[in-house]
């Protein structure tokens, strides 16, 4: 639910700290007061429309943040998304911001962290339902239809039964699509496969090989030259020329002459051990050049063997892949893909055959699920009707209509027809009403704004509270429209809608805010020639006063009836415990 709402420079509110508990949140203010604001801000917040218009004249920018406690069944929901984009902080609040720049930068952000505005609508989607002018309500979204009706009917083992029999048919199609587009065109695949996969084999190819032969190549190509190197090294190390003595005579004697002087000064047996070892390092020097001079090769034909396989597997890379790796890999695939070639028929025909039983079992299982919908939608109709009779729309009338799709590949029914399917069933669902005599039944979602569309909206949320998983509900101005009398039986289906769910509600009937477990009054002000917007918790005295301001003057009658509606609101709710 939503615990607390900052709102900074928006309108004519210029800064507005408020905290929120369960159950019934009544607001009560003068018309332009900034009530509607107030709900403008939290649609803003959860991703609604941001125009620079709303911020507060002279400043810079407007922002609205709101923290919501999670502990209802949206909670998994929630934390799935903040999961999947590493947002999760605190797993039992949830914190959302929005700011509005005048310059028109806005910024979104959860828990603190800057993210886009599809992100902040995806979550504000699961915390929050708003009904007003903007008709901002989930009720209205036909997509959402059958997931209300489903968690109303209770179909979540049918429903989880059907999904596992939809997911093997489509493993199955899909085997089918993928052998049936290799056997159209078998033939001209098995050439095509067969020589690359043989070219390949006859490369014999092993890996790292490319590497060995590009060293091997070098050495051959530069084998003159190598060989001269290595001779000038072994010159200068061990053979000497006439007018230089070798390394390793002038090391040896060097060597002899520390050996003596570390015999007479035992302090320097360092620098004679030194020597020795540099003598012999010399010398294992020497042998491992004459070693590798009788390894340098003059072999203009195995040059060309090299440069010749270094030349094939350069080919084959370029053709199958970067590296002798991803080519074996490459004729490996081949091979596979001609052993299912070959076996395709029949495997085709034993995935036909699994085919047919999968599509009957869905079904099966779909029509059952089909019939538990439609049960429950005949009884929420009654539940949905009976709801609009207390509110004074006796007349109104609430459907749920069912729809299939024919189609050629679709689920058999027993009649001989196919329809078409997806995760959710056969069923394509929609929500009608006929809110007056006469009219016949039409799409929720073009119903006439008004009394009537805040009462049906209201009758819905009361017939659907334990399957709607929104856990915050906002009506603004749901009254509009209706008189007195109806505005208690209102506020009796919201104080019961608000068991289940946190409900806040902007209404200028006293007769409907007697029932708020808290109410919130909005007053406008002139301070220092500015306007601004004050909300204050009422209760006690200041309540029942603002009730009677509601009634009309306040006067001795007034006051008086104030404390009746209250007293009256009291023992409904005490009846109701």
């Amino acid at each position: 639910m939503l615990t607390e709402l900052r709102i900074h420079n928006f309108a004519i509110i210029e800064s507005l700290e408020l905290e929120f508990g369960p159950g019934l949140l009544v607001f009560t203010g003068e018309t332009g007061a900034g009530k509607s604001i107030i709900m403008d801000a939290v649609e803003m917040l959860l991703g609604g429309r941001a125009d620079a218009a709303v911020i507060r004249a002279e400043a810079d920018l407007a922002r609205v943040e709101a923290t919501f406690q999670l502990a209802g069944p949206e909670t998994d929901a929630v934390h799935e998304i903040l999961r999947r984009e590493d947002l999760l902080d605190d797993p039992r609040f949830l914190t959302l911001s929005r700011e509005i720049r005048r310059e028109g930068r806005h910024g979104a952000r959860v828990n603190g962290r800057t993210v886009n505005l599809a992100l902040l609508k995806e979550l504000g989607s699961l915390l929050v339902d708003i009904h007003g002018q903007s008709e901002h309500l989930s009720l209205l979204d036909v997509r959402a239809h059958l997931g209300l009706l489903d968690r109303y009917a209770g179909v979540e083992t049918l429903l989880a039964d059907y999904r596992k029999s939809y997911q093997n048919l489509l493993a199955i199609r899909r085997e089918l699509h993928e052998l049936r587009a290799a056997q159209a065109d078998s033939d001209r695949r098995v050439e095509l496969l067969t020589y690359q996969a043989e070219e390949i084999e006859a490369a014999r190819l092993r890996p790292g090989e490319d590497e060995t032969l590009r060293q091997e190549r070098d050495r051959l190509a530069n084998a003159e030259a190598l060989a001269a190197l290595a001779q000038q090294a072994l010159t200068a190390l061990d053979e000497g020329a006439p007018d230089s003595p070798a390394a390793t005579d002038l090391v040896g004697e060097a060597s002899q002459a520390l050996a003596k002087l570390a015999g007479i000064d035992s302090g320097r047996a360092a620098l004679a051990e030194q020597a020795a070892a540099l003598e012999e390092t010399l010398a294992d020097l020497a042998r491992s050049l004459r070693d590798y001079l009788e390894t340098i090769e003059y072999n203009p034909k195995r040059l060309e063997e090299a440069e010749e396989r270094l030349d094939l597997i350069h080919r084959l890379t370029r053709k199958y892949g970067g590296s002798i790796e991803a080519v074996l890999d490459f004729a490996a695939q081949a091979r596979r893909q001609l052993e299912t070639i070959s076996s395709a028929a029949e495997r085709i025909a034993e995935l036909e055959a699994a085919e047919s039983a999968a599509l009957n079992e869905l079904a099966e299982r779909g029509l059952a699920l089909s019939d538990k919908r439609r049960q429950a939608a005949d009884q929420m109709s009654q539940a949905i009707e009976a709801e609009l009779d207390d509110l004074r729309m006796a007349s109104a009338r609430f459907a749920v209509d069912f729809q299939r799709r024919p189609d050629p590949d679709g689920i058999p029914l027993p009649d001989g027809t196919r329809v078409a399917f997806d995760a959710n069933g056969l069923d394509r669902v929609e929500f009608l009403v006929a809110p007056n005599p006469g009219e016949g039944l039409k799409p929720l979602a073009r119903i006439a704004s008004g009394g009537e569309t805040s009462r049906l909206m209201l009758a819905l949320k009361n017939v659907l509270a334990r399957a709607d998983q929104v856990p915050t509900l906002i009506f603004d101005e749901i009254d509009q429209g209706i008189g007195g009398r109806v505005g208690a039986t209102v506020g009796e289906k919201l104080w019961s809608l608000a068991r289940a769910h946190q409900v806040l509600v902007i209404t200028h009937l006293p007769q409907l805010a007697v029932y708020g477990d808290s109410h919130f009054q909005v007053q406008k002000i002139v301070q220092a020639g500015r306007t601004l917007t004050r909300v204050e918790k009422l209760d006690g005295e200041p309540r029942t006063l603002e009730l009677a301001q509601m009634l009309g003057e306040v006067t001795e009658g007034t006051i008086r009836s104030a404390h009746d509606i209250l007293q009256s609101a009291q023992a409904f709710k005490a009846g109701k415990k």
